[in-house]
Formats: structure tokens, sequence, C-alpha cells
């Protein structure tokens, strides 16, 4: 058994380098100036900061980090919120078609973002709203994803627990938000930690829609410096390593949350 078990956790430790080394190798890298970079040390021959000095140099590297932090937390708060109501009304309220509308919704996660992103953005371009943060934002604010795990959640929720809140005289909101919510944290945290995670990797659409840099996400921003100076990977690593920080901060504060809320179900 202990021969087994060793064998076991040391795949895990090997996995679990590939998984990490990557990462490591950016920041080593970031701290490399001219040919050093391409050399296999793992360790740099001396922290030099150069990179990251040019890298804010290049880019508005604070404003960008700003825009993917306003983007990603209004886009996953929003989500969350309409994931909310959205499961609780089907929750609590039976009425002719709900079947219905909870196949459609899950049907609509099928659909290729692509195939709704030009009609998106004529909408878009309509209202006014392009080349702006909230023409990045508005096309987000619903997840069908989040929609369909967080009514599974509330549809696994005892319902005698709500009507004894209801005998007792609790309102709708009193149950949804003092009795059903605090019941599956660990759901609304994990789900959270995705969407956020999902809205700051988001690509493509943010392109499509912001044209300058003052409203650009960093992951954007990465790409056009890329493509201006194809040449200077030591600047390229010290930006990309930037723009990990505030996401990897929010996972941490997050996940912290996540396993507490665990800890605190297993103890009920």
């Amino acid at each position: 058994m202990k021969s087994k078990n060793f064998f076991k956790h040391l795949i895990i430790i090997i996995f679990c380098i590939f998984s990490v080394f990557p990462i490591y190798w950016l920041l080593v890298s970031s701290f490399k100036v001219g040919p050093e970079i391409f050399n296999h040390s793992l360790l740099p021959s001396s922290l030099n900061f150069e990179n990251y000095k040019l890298a804010f140099k290049s880019l508005p590297m604070g404003r960008m980090l700003l825009n993917s932090l306003i983007i990603s937390l209004t886009t996953g708060l929003v989500q969350m919120v309409v994931a909310i109501l959205f499961s609780f009304s089907l929750k609590m309220w039976d009425f002719k078609g709900k079947d219905l509308v909870f196949f459609f919704t899950q049907f609509a996660w099928l659909i290729p973002i692509q195939a709704i992103m030009i009609p998106n953005y004529v909408e878009i371009v309509n209202f006014g709203l392009a080349n702006t943060l909230t023409g990045i934002i508005l096309p987000e604010l619903c997840s069908v994803l989040a929609n369909i795990r967080i009514y599974q959640s509330f549809k696994s929720f005892p319902n005698a627990l709500i009507e004894a809140a209801r005998l007792d005289g609790a309102s709708n909101f009193k149950i949804l938000v003092k009795i059903i919510l605090p019941s599956i944290k660990s759901s609304l945290y994990s789900m959270g930690i995705i969407l956020i995670i999902s809205s700051w990797n988001n690509y493509l659409w943010p392109m499509i829609v912001a044209s300058s840099q003052e409203k650009l996400p960093i992951q954007i921003g990465l790409k056009t410096f890329l493509m201006a100076e194809s040449e200077m990977w030591g600047p390229a690593m010290a930006a990309a390593s930037i723009s990990m920080l505030p996401i990897f901060i929010i996972y941490i504060l997050m996940s912290r949350k996540l396993m507490d809320s665990f800890m605190k179900g297993g103890e009920k």
C-alpha cells in the first residue's frame, strides 16, 4: 500500500511540475536581458528590472490592467446576480413552460459565440458603444453556463426548508438571502471564480469592440505589444507576468472563501 501511495504522489508531483513550469519560466525570463533569454538556465544571472521598465514605458499597463479588472469584476458580478435570480424564479414558482424555459437555456449554451458576434457588434455600433468598456461588458452580462450550474444548486435545495420559512412569515427575499444562498456558498464561490477568470481571459470580443489603447484590456494590449515589438521578448515576458498578478490575487482570495464554505458545510 505504501509503494502504491508513493507512486500516486510521485505522478501527482510530476504533473504539478509540468503545470507550474511554464509560469516559472515566464517569471524567470522576465528578469533576463538580451541573448540570455534564449539560454536554458533555470535562474537569471541577476534580478534585472529593465524589462519591467520597458513594458510600462511601451504600454499603458496601469490603464489596461484597470480596464481588465473593471470588465472581469463587473461581468462576473452581474452574471452571478442574473444566474441567482433566474434560478430562484424557476425554483420558487411553477408555471407552464417552466421545463421548456430551462431546455432552451441549455440549448443556448450550445450556440457558438461566433454565431452571435456580428449581430452583437451591429447593435453595439448602433447604440454608439463601440470602443467603450460598456460595449465590451454589455453583451456578456448573462452567462448561460452560470444559469445552468446555479439552477442545479437551487434545484437540490430541500423544498421543506422553504415551506417552513414561509410558515414563519419569511418573504421571498429573506428566503433567498438568509436561507438558500448561505447553504450553497461553495457553488457560488466556485462559479464566481470561473466567471471572473473566463471574463479576464476573454480575447476575441474585446479585440473587435475596442480600438484605442485606453480601452483595451491587458490581454489585447499584450498582443499589440508583440506585434509592434516582435524582438522584445524580455519586456513581453515582463508584461505577461504583470498581467497574471491581479487575477492570481483574486483567485487566492476567492479560493480561501471557497475552502471556508466547504469546511463549514462539512461541519454542518
